[in-house]
């Protein structure tokens, strides 16, 4: 093979894989013109025309489309940048077909509606500024009053759930149902009234007048009860929490009966409202942060339980 062989149509077809019909439509659009013709007028190309429709197969095949390819041949472009574009667009097309994979699987696990499979979409499909924008209405719009805890709000903004470009179906199930609970006015009045305590380590007032030996005895068995995954509205929790509301009546000089129960709960629940620790833990999930089983809060357990019969 030399720089003057010239090939036919049907010998290019063989040495690169391509139809007839397709290197002729490439040649009547100028993509790889003919060097000549034979005496009867078929169409004969040169080595640096194999070269090209080499080319061309290959960006093809990798879904770069005829007007770039013909730019590249007239050197209008490098390879390489058009690589570099079309890897880019590539990246943006993976992220988009994993988010709506994590979303149908999501739906799936959870037996979603179509209404809330829809909804479970649109959430997942605005944009990372569009969410982070989601968030700061919530931050504002909670903590943004004259009264408001500064600490608090600080507290809430740092931990900003921030869904990844290849997130899980745990964490699209957490982003939306985040989403949902952010914009109810009842879960902001929580969060309000509940942030302050935990961003400036606030002691509660039971924990005072308990004192640090029951206390430490408390938080160590709920802690335990947790970790062997009793759950707080079943019968295994009984006795743990008749066992707690004994002490704690001993040491108040109340009689440990639903009233004093009540109490205990109230007094309890200040700092830890189940549904803002619900918020944290989704929180968690979405940020892809491990849970340290120490840093778990124990109160919402005891206040479960405390309210099992109401």
């Amino acid at each position: 093979m030399d720089g003057t062989t010239l090939y036919s149509i049907g010998e290019l077809s063989r040495r690169t894989g391509l139809s007839v019909k397709t290197i002729r439509f490439y040649s009547d659009a100028n993509v790889v013109a003919p060097t000549g013709r034979t005496p009867a007028g078929y169409r004969l190309y040169d080595l640096d025309a194999l070269f090209r429709l080499e080319l061309v197969r290959t960006l093809r095949e990798l879904g770069i489309d005829l007007p770039t390819i013909q730019r590249v041949l007239n050197r209008e472009l490098s390879v390489a940048e058009v690589a570099s574009a079309h890897a880019d667009a590539l990246d943006v097309q993976i992220q988009t077909l994993q988010l709506r994979r994590s979303v149908l699987r999501a739906a799936a696990k959870s037996g979603s509606s179509h209404k809330e499979t829809k909804l479970m979409h649109r959430l997942t499909q605005l944009s990372g500024e569009e969410r982070r924008r989601l968030i700061d209405d919530f931050i504002d719009g909670t903590f943004g009053t004259e009264n408001a805890d500064p600490n608090a709000a600080a507290m809430v903004r740092a931990a900003t759930p921030d869904l990844p470009d290849e997130p899980s179906t745990e964490q699209v199930a957490a982003w939306v149902e985040l989403a949902e609970m952010i914009g109810d006015d009842d879960f902001r009045a929580r969060m309000r009234r509940v942030a302050g305590h935990q961003a400036n380590g606030l002691t509660l007032g039971i924990e005072t007048e308990a004192g640090d030996e029951l206390m430490e005895f408390t938080r160590r068995r709920l802690a335990e009860t947790r970790t062997v995954g009793i759950d707080p509205l079943s019968d295994e929790a009984v006795p743990v929490v008749d066992d707690l509301v004994r002490r704690f009546a001993e040491v108040f000089t109340r009689a440990p009966d639903e009233e004093f129960r009540d109490w205990m709960a109230q007094q309890f629940e200040v700092a830890h409202d189940p549904r803002v620790d619900e918020y944290w833990r989704l929180v968690w999930i979405v940020n892809d942060w491990q849970v340290v089983p120490n840093l778990i809060p124990v109160y919402p357990w005891l206040v479960q339980a405390l309210r099992r019969n109401r």
